[in-house]
């Protein structure tokens, strides 16, 4: 039986077969790439029949067990719901199984579009990207819109002072991992604080919500959200500003920090995303610009910490020379995010 890092293959086979409908052995399992964190197999059994298994990552078993437990919450939670997630089918906490816990989901089929090549090639014309568009619009308000009561997440995280929370933790993180003096972020997070919109009813907030966080199927229509991770309960328009961060439509002019995919023909241009939220959700975008200049400082914030482990010898012995791109991006977020702040004095 061949090995494979961070599946015990003998003990997890025997728990599938065991636990699982549907889950005949032997199993062959492949790292499904992306994730950046937990890790993430395709499980593939005897007869043909995929499921997906998701574990904590090496070295990481005692701070990540809460981790599966909760992901695996709000899937079972979202499984009623109208947000397209995969089926749930099973959740070992059992550390003598694999040393870590983890779930199992039924495998969907989809798209995760990462570049431009890629969704040209999925979504093969512009009437299909523009239902991309308006399909992962459309899965945000519905997320958005989920009745915490029936789902079960009501105690998944406290309601009031979203942004308030997340503006100290962060900067917190920024000023014990800050490998120098970067006034723009001081700035930003005095500017921020000082005007955080009140928040109204709190939803559950996805926390990473992008195109790359998503399958889409054929036509454009998204049939799964991934990557709950960091799903907690708060201000919803903190979605709408970081999918403003990662998106870069065909017509924008100021450059997102990445979305390479959504540069092709046929997309919305961010201003169109916003506008489709605010129809299908109800709900007063007139503040996006400060959660717009929230996420990109937020995401300075997380890049330096990078930064600074990479500094630190995380990639092995690099010259600083070589790892002074980081150093810029987090320059040009904090930059980004005073242009977005000042657009709302």
């Amino acid at each position: 039986m061949n090995a494979v890092p961070g599946i015990d293959v003998a003990a997890v086979t025997t728990w599938l077969e065991s636990h699982v409908d549907g889950a005949v052995g032997p199993f062959t399992f492949d790292v499904i790439a992306g994730g950046h964190s937990n890790l993430t197999f395709r499980v593939t059994g005897r007869d043909g029949t995929r499921f997906v298994l998701r574990r904590p990552p090496l070295g990481h078993v005692l701070a990540s067990a809460h981790d599966m437990g909760r992901e695996h919450r709000i899937l079972s939670g979202l499984q009623t719901s109208a947000v397209p997630v995969p089926p749930v089918k099973g959740f070992c906490e059992d550390l003598d199984v694999n040393g870590a816990p983890f779930y199992v989901m039924g495998f969907v089929d989809g798209h995760v579009l990462r570049d431009r090549d890629a969704a040209e090639a999925a979504l093969v014309d512009e009437a299909t990207r523009r239902n991309a568009s308006r399909s992962l619009v459309d899965t945000m308000a519905a997320i958005h819109a989920v009745d915490l009561e029936s789902a079960g997440l009501v105690e998944l995280g406290r309601h009031e002072g979203y942004i308030e929370r997340q503006l100290k933790r962060w900067y917190g993180q920024w000023n014990q991992g800050k490998t120098r003096e970067l006034a723009a972020v001081d700035r930003v997070y005095e500017g921020l604080l000082a005007r955080i919109p009140e928040q109204g009813p709190a939803t559950i907030v996805h926390g990473d919500y992008r195109l790359d966080n998503c399958m889409v199927g054929d036509d454009g229509e998204v049939v799964a959200v991934l990557d709950w991770e960091i799903c907690t309960l708060g201000d919803p328009l903190a979605d709408l500003g970081l999918l403003q961060v990662y998106w870069n439509g065909p017509n924008d002019i100021e450059g997102a920090w990445s979305g390479t995919a959504t540069s092709a023909p046929g997309f919305w241009d961010r201003a169109q995303l916003a506008e489709r939220y605010a129809e299908v959700s109800g709900r007063d975008i007139s503040q996006l610009d400060f959660y717009v200049a929230f996420a990109f400082w937020k995401l300075a914030c997380i890049i330096e910490g990078v930064y600074s482990r990479y500094l630190g010898g995380a990639l092995g012995d690099r010259p600083p020379e070589e790892l002074a791109p980081f150093k810029l991006q987090v320059e040009q977020a904090a930059a980004t995010a005073e242009r977005y702040l000042d657009a709302l004095r």
